[in-house]
């Protein structure tokens, strides 16, 4: 592959405590090409998190660029990135973010909305991917009446309520048992092969199974990287 869809070149990012500066990053460089299934793990304090929100544009660097689709992050204003992430990129949490007051297919149509898509539209939409996950049932549903790994997948369904070409997602089988969290990552493995760019961070090894590359950070740096054929059974994550 050699067509890269995020690059981050020469990354630093500190915060500050007190009076005192606190390095999270320290000089990361990498390369996602279009359509891989890429990994980030590490220790508490590696620096993962801070990483996978500076390609989402969550957050931004001290210092270095972010590429995404051919957009360079810094030079974006708010609004420009705003409206990047809600349609380059879906993200998927490990506390699922669902709106409380609004039903399954409301929370997915929640991002159409921002995209101003015509009511008839979106709710369509979102009644296909409820059933892409396996929720056409539970439509009318609130978080509260949903497991953790429906609400999960009513998160899933949520990012990809606007086609983006890049998942995003932090810990997001961290609340799941292990049977609901290989399930998920299921999922999210099959919507990588229908083309998706993903790219997770999971403390969990048997998940980071399912990923082609593994991105080892420690102390804002990137240790080691692992490219790998993927073959996950479900007895192997079990």
């Amino acid at each position: 592959m050699t067509d890269p869809i995020i690059i981050v070149d020469n990354v630093y990012k500190s915060y500050l405590m007190g009076k005192e500066a606190v390095p999270a990053l320290r000089g990361v460089s990498l390369e996602i090409q279009k359509g891989e299934f890429v990994c980030l793990m590490g220790p508490s304090g590696s620096g993962k998190t801070t990483l996978l929100n500076i390609i989402g544009g969550l957050d931004e660097p001290s210092r270095g660029h972010v590429i995404v689709d051919g957009q360079n992050l810094v030079a974006l204003s708010e609004n420009e990135l705003a409206r990047l992430r809600l349609h380059k990129m879906g993200f998927i949490f490990q506390n699922y973010n669902l709106l409380a007051n609004f039903t399954a297919l409301e929370n997915v149509e929640a991002p159409m909305v921002l995209a101003k898509v015509g009511r008839r539209e979106r709710q369509q939409r979102a009644r296909e991917l409820l059933e892409k996950v396996d929720l056409g049932d539970r439509t009318h549903h609130y978080p509260s009446e949903l497991s953790g790994g429906q609400q999960q997948r009513v998160a899933i369904a949520r990012a990809l309520a606007n086609n983006p070409p890049i998942l995003i997602g932090d810990e997001m089988t961290g609340d799941l048992d292990s049977v609901t969290g290989f399930a998920i990552m299921e999922l999210v493995s099959q919507l990588n092969k229908e083309g998706m760019t993903v790219v997770f961070v999971t403390h969990d090894p048997r998940m980071a199974e399912f990923a082609e590359r593994v991105i080892q950070l420690r102390d804002g740096k990137i240790l080691e990287e692992e490219t790998r054929a993927v073959s996950v059974s479900p007895d192997s994550v079990r």
